[in-house]
């Protein structure tokens, strides 16, 4: 597909997206997915769109594809003068598709290692929890912590709370409690959480280092590699047999 130079998503960030895991040629968790993109497209003001359409759409690229991933982008399309919306818009629509990160499946397995960001988030509560298209922070703190020796990272906002990894939640496990960080500042609202908390009681607080130090298990998930035990954080090391048990319990769970 051809995008127009003049297109807001490319000159502005204007736009929204969510990334959706294949399983079987079917959508996983496509209601959760459906809800986000109806709420980023409310809040940033887009006009309807035709999500009866792109259900359509987005499962026959998932019956032809079978198993990875697909990602639905939305753009308020071209037109307006500089920042100034256009009276009419006529979104742009993009799905694409591809293969699942291979490492995700040692990661469900062994779990991984973390550091902790140099790169703080600042607060910007309009959008806090929406996936939209301005990912710049997460580019840069991408960037810097691909030379580490940690496999992802810890995020924290310029206040110093806890928010996230890289490009997922966090969920943390303390004397049979679960909790994750509050996100009405900054951060993303992640599908594959929200979907715990649909099954679970999942406590959503102000998050600081020492309460991840405290922890008896953490775990980092999105919609694509689901939950992964952190195996260590910085010099802290976690017993990962004792975080397999919980996210099995987590994930049979009804």
């Amino acid at each position: 597909m051809d995008i127009s130079h003049k297109d807001r998503g490319l000159n502005y960030g204007d736009g929204f997206f969510t990334t959706v895991k294949i399983t079987s040629g079917r959508l996983a968790l496509w209601d959760y997915h459906l809800e986000r993109l109806q709420k980023c497209a409310k809040v940033l003001g887009f006009p309807a769109l035709d999500y009866m359409s792109l259900t359509s759409d987005c499962q026959e690229v998932a019956r032809q594809r079978k198993c990875g991933f697909l990602k639905v982008l939305v753009t308020r399309g071209c037109g307006g003068r500089g920042y100034g919306v256009p009276e009419k818009p006529s979104p742009t629509i993009i799905i694409s598709q591809g293969e699942l990160p291979s490492h995700y499946v040692d990661w469900q397995s062994k779990g991984v290692s973390l550091g902790y960001s140099e790169i703080q988030l600042g607060h910007h509560p309009l959008f806090a929890g929406l996936k939209t298209l301005n990912r710049l922070e997460q580019v840069m703190i991408k960037q810097a912590a691909q030379g580490s020796v940690f496999d992802d990272v810890i995020v924290e906002d310029i206040a110093g709370n806890v928010i996230e990894s890289s490009a997922s939640n966090i969920l943390i496990v303390k004397n049979g409690k679960m909790l994750t960080p509050k996100l009405d500042l900054c951060g993303i609202s992640g599908v594959y959480l929200r979907h715990l908390c649909s099954q679970r009681e999942i406590t959503e607080q102000r998050v600081k280092r020492q309460d991840l130090e405290a922890a008896d298990a953490i775990f980092i998930c999105n919609s694509l590699m689901g939950l992964v035990p952190v195996k260590a954080l910085d010099k802290q090391v976690f017993d990962v047999q004792t975080a397999l048990q919980i996210k099995e319990e987590i994930e049979t769970s009804k």
